[in-house]
């Protein structure tokens, strides 16, 4: 849901909406995690660790839904399939690609 909501940042009520299910889902796993301890599933350790994770989680989720306008910077008109990339996505080619009828060629 993360993921998804990135890829439609653009609309700002629906990456809150993707990441607010994704708090939900979270939250929800806390809860079954809680019964997993409850029915010895987990031992105690073990929910207290995952339990942690899934605050710390949690919180991100809701910092994003929080600062929402940071991540939706663009108008909606925005195409982000023709933006330049960030320099940690630039990839670098080192060698040319094939010919496209050498690429197809039917194998005999």
């Amino acid at each position: 849901m993360v993921a998804e909501g990135w890829a439609r940042r653009r609309y700002k009520a629906v990456f809150v909406s993707k990441l607010d299910e994704a708090f939900g889902e979270g939250a929800e796993t806390q809860s079954w995690l809680d019964d997993a301890v409850d029915a010895k599933y987990l031992s105690r350790d073990e929910f207290t660790e995952l339990d942690s994770l899934y605050d710390s989680i949690t919180r991100m989720l809701s910092r994003m839904i929080d600062r929402a306008d940071d991540f939706c910077k663009y108008s909606p008109a925005t195409d982000y399939r023709f933006m330049p990339p960030r320099v940690e996505e630039e990839i670098t080619i080192y060698e040319a690609p094939p010919k496209l009828d050498e690429f197809f060629v039917l194998s005999p």
